[in-house]
């Protein structure tokens, strides 16, 4: 049997990257508990609306938990209590009736706020510019079996490749770290023979580019794999520190 909640949101806005955010304060009432996170805040946006008042800004596209980029920061955890899912995939029956929700962006030096909920992720496609590739003599498409890979490492390379670049493991760090999106990353190529031909340069340059963009460094509380949408595990972190260590004795 469907069940309505009301509870009040305290959601975190800010008009632009310069400007002074503040938490406001809005009661929601009777939302249905199978009504998704995401369609709960477009119905405050449809009444801020009706109101005659700016709606809130955050940033959203597939709503299937595929593309990351629901990035909302709720009650303390990045995409919200539920483990294994993306703020899409969070629905309101998680939630008490008569509860507050705090709703905030991601914190991070290299996210900036752009408005309200939505923060500037591009420093993840810097990133992945750096050296998140790999070089192939282009031409007719190889035969799948040409190349001959466990299916240990295949399926370690799959697991790591499921990273959807959503920030939450930024967002969960107290030092504002990217190292288990780079970690994994760099995993899923290094683990294929076809990731080889970068190997020397790939690790020392995605690393070298997340410093200069201003996150921080890994201190291993393991925050980052708790709250990973896609169980991604910080194993990955130690397989980048073995392949920086081994293009660093390659120099």
């Amino acid at each position: 049997m469907e069940k309505n909640i009301s509870f009040k949101l305290k959601i975190w806005r800010q008009r632009g990257p310069k400007e002074k955010g503040e938490f406001k304060l809005y009661e929601m009432k009777d939302i249905p508990t199978d009504t998704s996170f995401l369609e709960m805040l477009d119905i405050l946006n449809e009444q801020l609306i009706n109101k005659g008042e700016e709606p809130v800004v955050f940033d959203h596209d597939c709503r299937e938990g595929i593309c990351g980029m629901c990035s909302l920061y709720i009650n303390g955890h990045p995409h919200g209590p539920a483990t294994g899912a993306t703020t899409c995939q969070l629905y309101m029956r998680r939630f008490k009736d008569g509860e507050t929700i705090t709703v905030e962006p991601w914190r991070s030096a290299g996210f900036p706020v752009i408005r309200d909920l939505m923060v500037d992720r591009r420093a993840y496609d810097k990133i992945m510019q750096a050296g998140g590739y790999v070089s192939i003599n282009t031409g007719g498409v190889p035969d799948a079996n040409a190349i001959p890979i466990s299916k240990e490492k295949a399926d370690l390379a799959m697991d790591a490749a499921s990273c959807i670049g959503c920030g939450a493991c930024v967002a969960a760090c107290k030092n504002g770290s990217a190292m288990l999106f780079v970690s994994a990353k760099v995993s899923q190529l290094a683990l294929l023979p076809q990731g080889k031909v970068e190997a020397a340069r790939r690790a020392k340059a995605m690393l070298a580019k997340m410093d200069e963009l201003g996150f921080g460094n890994c201190t291993n509380t393991r925050a980052c794999e708790a709250e990973c949408p896609k169980c991604i595990s910080i194993s990955n972190i130690a397989r980048l520190n073995r392949e920086f260590i081994a293009a660093k004795l390659s120099d």
